[in-house]
């Protein structure tokens, strides 16, 4: 059993999907906007590096190729893992491009295949998941997490027989309670899920049109994950849970990565401790408070005060008497002497100038609740940019409170 390889399949959407991303998105594929100093799809990927036994990871999108290709090839460097994106001719649905690249994904006869969804945010307890998995039996056991009431009903809702733990009941985005244990978009298969998926085609296939406009109201080679193929097998002894003790959140929003940024960052205490800045207690050093990431090529004057919550990319200047809390400063950007940047994301190539301000309320939840400047945004000295959203390209010499600026 040792010796039976694992792959793990990574889904990063497509262009049309990362819309409410923008305007961090325009320019850069949502699954690469770093959150804790990595790209977004860097933190399942590594958590994907400590199963044992595995092969390869496949990233499956919509995205062009080219898009990808530098990030792949750094990491498959950096991971000494294989590292493949197969790009869908159109979007097939999770458990459709599973079944689309079936032959990629199954060339060295893994035993067992992750699906992961890029846009989850937690610690990623595979080898959890895997272990319980093999004790269950079963064709796939699905990563879920107790929420409260009002939060589930955003989610796919299950039952879980309490004992055995096996998948009783499974509804996607109900309309009224089910259940407080939520979906968090995390699996381990047997290789038997291509049969199951296949079954799914072939009763598309056999069945009247009827059942295709009565029934389904996706294209007949779309095959979704949730509805297909979960809440047919629940309760017959195929499926299974595994509980999440940790932290979850699902990546929709540029406030929400900002959350999962902090997320993160309190992990690498565990996890990877070399990552966060630490002042040195004397004045040669910013003063760092709680959880920070600082890129090597950062350049920091003494007298700033950095933190909690915060992550800075590479090649950013930031000036003396600057001060920086919950927030993610994007690569090439300048923060001139006694600016402020609090609950915001700073886009790439940006410049705050002396004795601005860049801030919101810090509602994760609201539209507005974090401030965003897009790509290449000036903010002229002693200028206000409270509760925003400014797209690439702008230059602000007035002080702007709870706007879109386009």
């Amino acid at each position: 059993m040792s010796e039976e390889k694992v792959v793990a399949v990574i889904m990063v959407g497509g262009p049309t999907k990362g819309t409410r991303f923008r305007p961090l998105s325009f320019n850069t594929p949502k699954p690469l906007i770093p959150l804790a100093g990595q790209p977004m799809i860097h933190h399942p990927i590594s958590a994907c590096k400590k199963i044992s036994n595995l092969a390869q990871i496949f990233l499956i999108g919509f995205y062009e190729e080219r898009e990808f290709a530098l990030y792949v090839s750094s990491i498959s460097n950096e991971l000494k893992i294989p590292v493949r994106y197969l790009k869908e001719d159109k979007p097939h649905g999770s458990a459709g491009a599973l079944y689309y690249f079936r032959d990629r994904i199954m060339e060295e006869k893994p035993s067992h295949v992750f699906l992961l969804n890029c846009d989850v945010c937690c610690s990623f307890p595979l080898q959890g998941i895997l272990d319980a998995h093999r004790r269950y039996g079963g064709i796939g056991t699905m990563l879920v997490i107790k929420v409260s009431a009002e939060a589930a009903s955003q989610f796919g809702e299950l039952i879980a027989d309490p004992d055995t733990k096996e998948l009783l009941h499974y509804t996607e985005k109900p309309e009224t309670f089910v259940s407080d244990l939520i979906n968090c978009g995390v699996y381990v298969f047997t290789s038997d899920i291509f049969k199951a998926i296949e079954g799914v085609y072939s009763q598309i296939r056999d069945t009247s049109s009827n059942y295709q406009s009565s029934t389904r109201s996706v294209p007949a080679d779309f095959v979704r994950l949730d509805q297909d193929i979960l809440s047919p097998l629940a309760g017959k002894k195929q499926l299974y849970t595994y509980e999440n003790k940790d932290f979850w959140e699902q990546i929709k929003t540029p406030g929400k990565s900002l959350k999962c940024s902090s997320l993160y960052l309190s992990q690498f205490r565990q996890t990877s401790p070399h990552l966060l800045a630490s002042g040195d207690g004397t004045n040669r050093k910013p003063m760092i408070i709680g959880d920070v990431y600082i890129h090597p090529s950062v350049k920091l004057h003494p007298t700033a005060k950095i933190g909690p919550n915060v992550s800075i990319s590479t090649n950013v200047r930031v000036g003396p008497g600057v001060r920086l809390i919950n927030c993610i400063i994007l690569d090439d950007v300048e923060i001139k002497e006694n600016a402020v940047v609090i609950n915001s994301i700073i886009g790439w190539k940006s410049s705050i100038g002396r004795w601005s301000r860049v801030q919101a309320s810090g509602d994760y939840s609201e539209r507005l609740g974090i401030t965003i400047l897009g790509e290449a945004v000036t903010v002229e000295d002693e200028v206000a940019v409270i509760g925003s959203i400014v797209l690439q390209n702008k230059t602000l010499n007035i002080s702007v409170q709870e706007d879109i600026i386009l």
